[in-house]
């Protein structure tokens, strides 16, 4: 249904309260404006988190005299879409941060992977929180850090370009529409400030740590960009620099591809990012893992007979582990300590 007289961007969400609508695929299989990217199964009543692999980080003995720190342990968390109180108490409970929500883990280190706003009640309230940490994580000999989600590329383009139409490749759209079709939550909108701006607009899209190629997206989208970490992370910055709505819809579009590891040539695909970028395995959010499986519970459920998420999910012949555990649709906000001690299918169908 594309937008047309009369028709606000809320009009598709008012005409199928609660619903999904259909994948269409558009010229280059990246986001269709008219159709939401993910849909919202069921109501999420307090997700639990979960926690793999996460023990409290033990203390590192300190260096020799003249010999280097060892890092500290590294974690991961999937994307936490607004949803604050259960992304506090996944890090309370896997010993990053105290009561207080405070930084507790020493040099240990962190990375988020993307999609910190939209869906959830208090998408703002998670930037500040990942801001906050990283500056204690700085202070305390380690660190906390994030990668761009095609959320934060969703809400910067609402910020800046609002209703501006954009040559979306299937007909008439906007950043603003195509925000509030995706779970954009006006009171984030009305509580981000430049700060919070500046930050997301300078988020890297990619990094290696201990062998891992961290990524927001499941896609091969960061091929187009250069053939080197460092400067992928520099032409998706400059492109975000040009504050022109078509090359930033241009990015939204691409980073909104999905399951480029899952299928028959899922493997050589991530190989392929791997050989570039370095790395041994792929780790990625975007795709919520219930669907990433092909096992999703139907529209109108609670959120049960589908897969109950216990942690991370590894596939594409080992090469790839997928973050994201939906907790957009009662699934679970995912926090896990890298390298994975254990690494069977942590995902088995609902009783």
């Amino acid at each position: 249904m594309t937008q047309g007289a009369g028709q606000g961007p809320d009009a598709w969400q008012h005409a199928h309260p609660g619903s999904a609508a259909p994948e269409v695929a558009s010229q280059d299989d990246g986001y269709t404006p008219t159709e939401r990217n993910i849909p919202v199964v069921g109501t999420p009543a307090a997700p639990t988190p979960t926690l793999v692999d996460t023990p409290v980080p033990a203390p590192v003995p300190a260096p020799a005299a003249g010999e280097p720190a060892a890092p500290g342990p590294l974690f991961v968390v999937g994307d936490v879409h607004g949803y604050l109180d259960e992304l506090r108490a996944a890090l309370f409970e896997a010993g990053l941060v105290d009561q207080a929500g405070h930084w507790a883990a020493g040099n240990s280190r962190l990375w988020f992977l993307g999609d910190f706003t939209d869906r959830g009640p208090d998408g703002i309230g998670v930037i500040d929180l990942v801001m906050q940490l990283s500056a204690e994580a700085a202070a305390a000999g380690g660190y906390c850090k994030a990668l761009l989600g095609n959320h934060e590329l969703l809400i910067l383009g609402a910020q800046r370009f609002g209703d501006t139409p954009v040559n979306s490749g299937a007909g008439t759209a906007s950043f603003q529409a195509a925000w509030l079709l995706n779970g954009g939550q006006r009171g984030d909108m009305e509580r981000l400030q430049d700060h919070h701006i500046r930050w997301m607009a300078r988020l890297d899209a990619m990094a290696v740590e201990d062998g891992h190629l961290l990524l927001h997206s499941d896609c091969a989208a960061y091929l187009e960009y250069g053939d080197t970490i460092e400067a992928v992370n520099d032409a998706i910055t400059a492109a975000l620099d040009e504050r022109d709505p078509d090359v930033t819809w241009d990015l939204f579009r691409k980073f909104t591809k999905r399951f480029a590891f899952r299928d028959e040539a899922g493997p050589q695909t991530a190989r392929e990012l791997l050989d570039t970028f370095g790395g041994h395995r792929v780790v990625h959010g975007h795709s919520p893992i219930p669907y990433l499986l092909g096992e999703v519970a139907g529209e109108e459920s609670d959120g049960e007979g589908g897969v109950q998420v216990n942690g991370p999910y590894v596939y594409a012949d080992q090469l790839a582990i997928a973050m994201d555990g939906g907790v957009t649709m009662a699934g679970k906000l995912l926090i896990a300590q890298l390298p994975l001690v254990t690494e069977p299918r942590n995902t088995v169908p609902a009783a």
